[in-house]
């Protein structure tokens, strides 16, 4: 769907973007992830056509990156930005027709939009009469409205409560269901766990990871499981004997516990549920990943100790 390819954008020779490429794959929903000022809202703005790259290119659907392939593209900046006299209805259309619909049709998608969120009394309301949040959604609404075939979202989940989260993390899930590109800039690691498929990490304006959150779980993983049961935690410990090291513990409660273990010499998963057995009385036990959050640290980490041995 989206090829962006040795992209270069530099303001007063500060390198905001340094050779990043990466692809978006259609029907699947991408986390471009990174701290502030990594370059994430730089390659989002390039996208949408909003600065030009000083080097490298955009391809959309194989075909290089033309402004009237933003009518197929919906964009939900970080900076929030409406008319605040303007009506949610007004808004609405003003932004549709933008994007290639008919003053009609606008009309009918934000009706759609309005009854699936429950908020029809909106309409006539003016942007300046919501709150934050409310405000948001109209903007979400607003980034949807056309059906684009690629949404980019950055930093979607700032400005809502948790239950709204939710609410817009099940519109994209139902979205990429139907065959739509989603782009995500986030800092909301658990949203990315959740939802995405793939991630690229930027740091300092280059791209320094790229893959499915499950395959950089699996190439980060230590050989650890957790294990938790209800029993004597002596016992626990004497059951795991040489094969296995217990790395930490978590009280539950009355005889309750969580255990993280590592597996030493050959031994694997099903010998240290064997082991366990009889012991104590295992209520669940499952393999330990790293969270995106710790495989962003991580790589953050490296990438700072390597440039400083450099």
């Amino acid at each position: 769907m989206l090829e962006v390819q040795q992209l270069t954008k530099r303001f007063q020779r500060k390198a905001a973007l340094d050779n990043v490429s990466l692809s978006l794959r259609t029907g699947e929903i991408f986390g471009l992830l990174g701290p502030n000022g990594a370059g994430k809202t730089t390659l989002i703005r390039v996208i949408n056509r909003i600065v030009e790259p000083d080097s490298g290119h955009v391809r959309f659907k194989g075909d290089l990156l033309q402004q009237k392939h933003l009518l197929s593209i919906g964009y939900l900046p970080e900076e929030r930005g409406l008319y605040r006299n303007m009506t949610v209805e007004a808004h609405a259309l003003f932004l549709g027709m933008l994007r290639g619909m008919t003053k009609n049709d606008a009309r009918q998608a934000l009706q759609y939009w309005l009854e699936r969120f429950d908020i029809q009394d909106w309409r006539k309301k003016r942007i300046d009469e919501l709150s934050k949040g409310m405000a948001q959604k109209v903007q979400f609404i607003c980034a949807v409205l056309h059906e684009p075939e690629l949404l980019i979202l950055d930093e979607p989940f700032s400005g809502f409560d948790p239950v709204n989260v939710e609410l817009i993390k099940q519109e994209l899930i139902e979205m990429k269901a139907k065959g739509k590109t989603i782009l995500i800039s986030t800092h909301n690691m658990k949203s990315v766990e959740e939802i995405c498929d793939r991630v690229a990490l930027i740091h300092q304006s280059k791209k320094i990871m790229e893959g499915s959150v499950t395959a950089l779980q699996e190439s980060a993983k230590t050989g650890e499981y957790a294990v938790k049961f209800r029993g004597s935690m002596i016992a626990f410990v004497n059951a795991l004997w040489t094969g296995f090291e217990l790395i930490d513990k978590e009280i539950l409660g009355d005889d309750r516990f969580v255990a993280r273990v590592k597996m030493r010499g050959d031994n694997n998963f099903e010998d240290l549920l064997r082991t366990l057995i009889g012991q104590v009385k295992i209520e669940a036990a499952w393999e330990v990943l790293p969270s995106m959050q710790e495989l962003f640290i991580e790589a953050v980490s490296e990438k700072q100790t390597g440039t400083t041995e450099a």
